[in-house]
């Protein structure tokens, strides 16, 4: 005679899917080999794995309710063929600790009681069971990269982040995006952080982190950016640079500067000019300067 999985799992054969989760939960964390040294919880812990693996994919309960265990492992008789896609036998891939990992969202529900070798810290909770002291994920960073013309007219940047979320039964879990926005306000600066609390992956025990994106320039064709001042770095035929001239600047916001060089251009030559071209409008500081070097 097969497996009774709903025997495994401590339920009967008309169980919910949220009986069924509920039971497996329970039985998992008791069974665990971090939680049991018992001689028999290892092959326990892998038995009722394979039943949940079961009793929770409908297309595989149903065949277990019709034809049991030996129909659902070698293949349900041919003059049922037709009426069902399982023909082929199931066969349990044989970690129960993947079942346990997906069923908990990723989270390890042991991971606040024991350290990094293994060997379980005291909480004065009477071990295991102080199992409400939750503990928050290490923050998630992520560059976020933004032109000049981004940090300097501001902006608004959509990002997907993908991530799992807890499901109604507060145990199992599923991934879904989400899209968070990012309001880039004028005069931003390379390393600016944008802190979206509690946006990390849900899990039964844990808070989940914090994600944050980390302004990161992009290189600009004509600018270099110094804290609130541009640079503008452009070369002088000899011709010119010995004689007046004006050089033509092109701005973030396109506008065409002429700007006359009346002295002889010598090496490293620098001009440095009173312009709106970096100013941080939002925080009403003053203009930055824009300063034209000759190389």
């Amino acid at each position: 005679m097969g497996q009774d999985y709903y025997a495994l799992l401590h339920i009967t054969r008309n169980a919910e899917d949220a009986q069924i989760k509920k039971a497996y939960r329970k039985l998992a964390l008791k069974n665990h080999p971090l939680n049991s040294i018992g001689p028999s919880s290892v092959e326990t812990f892998r038995q009722i794995a394979e039943a949940y693996d079961v009793l929770s994919d409908p297309v595989k309960r149903s065949i277990y309710d019709k034809f049991g265990e030996e129909g659902l492992k070698g293949g349900i008789p041919l003059e049922f063929g037709s009426q069902t896609p399982w023909t082929t036998g199931y066969v349990f891939h044989g970690n129960p600790e993947k079942v346990f990992h997906e069923f908990f969202g990723g989270d390890n529900p042991f991971s606040e009681f024991f350290d990094e070798e293994g060997n379980e810290t005291d909480l004065n909770f009477g071990g295991l069971r102080g199992r409400g002291v939750k503990k928050q994920d290490a923050p998630i960073e992520r560059d976020l990269y933004l032109s000049l013309e981004d940090l300097f007219f501001g902006c608004t940047k959509k990002i997907k982040i993908s991530r799992r979320v807890l499901n109604e039964d507060g145990y199992s879990s599923t991934i879904k995006d989400k899209i968070l926005t990012i309001d880039v306000k004028p005069g931003w600066r390379q390393g600016t952080r944008i802190t979206f609390e509690k946006e990390g992956d849900q899990g039964p025990n844990i808070i989940p982190a914090d994600i944050i994106f980390i302004v990161k320039e992009k290189l600009h064709p004509r600018f270099r950016r110094e804290n609130d001042n541009l640079f503008f770095v452009k070369p002088i035929p000899l011709g010119k640079a010995l004689t007046c001239c004006t050089v033509e600047v092109k701005t973030l916001d396109d506008r065409l500067l002429n700007i006359p060089i009346n002295d002889i251009i010598q090496d490293q030559r620098e001009t440095r000019l009173q312009t709106s071209e970096s100013q941080q409008q939002s925080q009403g500081k003053k203009p930055g300067l824009l300063t034209l070097s000759f190389p």
